[in-house]
């Protein structure tokens, strides 16, 4: 793949990962609830990573492909956001909580990280859409090699933005705890927000 189609790419696929959203949402949660950062962001990774082999086999095109399956995607990664978002209102941050609290949930962290992210049909659409439009299946590489690229390049954005996000979230509302519960609740509010209307949108669709 040449320089200038990955340059496109990353430029349009940036513009996509900066649209706050579920992904922006459990970072700032994180970054405010947890001692680091670091598993939430994984965890996001992780689910992405997921979407990449998926990808690369070529099956994101049969489940998107095929309604019924989207749709049970859909619903379960709903159902997930507000489950999620639920949790994160009634236990707003508490920030500087104990370190042996927090380092017993970092698996839980990151597996909650990789819900949030593999569980969002948005991503299965950005693959399925956004990718082919810059995959060229007559240049000298093969199709999973430039799927790959694509993918890592995505992860990689995630990896960068969604790191300064909850450490800037981190790091302002650190003295701030009123203010660091109430972008919490916000938080946690999107979630639930953007759940329901992934709801709404495939069940009424």
């Amino acid at each position: 793949m040449d320089t200038t189609t990955l340059a496109a790419f990353l430029a349009v696929d940036l513009l996509l990962v900066f649209t706050p959203g579920a992904d922006w949402a459990y970072a700032i949660a994180a970054g405010l609830r947890e001692r680091s950062v670091v598993p939430a962001v994984a965890g996001l990774i992780a689910g992405y990573a997921g979407y990449t082999l998926l990808a690369v086999a070529g099956l994101v095109v049969i489940v998107a492909s095929s309604p019924g399956l989207l749709t049970a995607l859909t619903v379960a990664g709903a159902a997930y956001l507000m489950w999620l978002g639920w949790g994160v209102v009634a236990r707003p941050a508490v920030v500087g909580a104990s370190a042996q609290a927090m380092s017993s949930s970092r698996l839980q962290v990151m597996l909650r990280g990789a819900g949030t992210s593999g569980l969002n049909p948005k991503a299965l659409l950005l693959y399925f859409s956004l990718f082919p439009q810059f995959i060229d299946s007559a240049a000298s590489w093969p199709v999973a090699a430039q799927t790959g690229l694509l993918g890592t390049l995505h992860m990689a954005a995630c990896a960068v933005v969604y790191l300064a996000v909850g450490l800037l979230a981190r790091t302002v509302l650190r003295t701030r705890p009123s203010a660091a519960r109430a972008v919490t609740r916000a938080s946690g509010a999107m979630m639930i927000v953007i759940g329901g209307f992934l709801l709404v949108e495939r069940l009424a669709g």
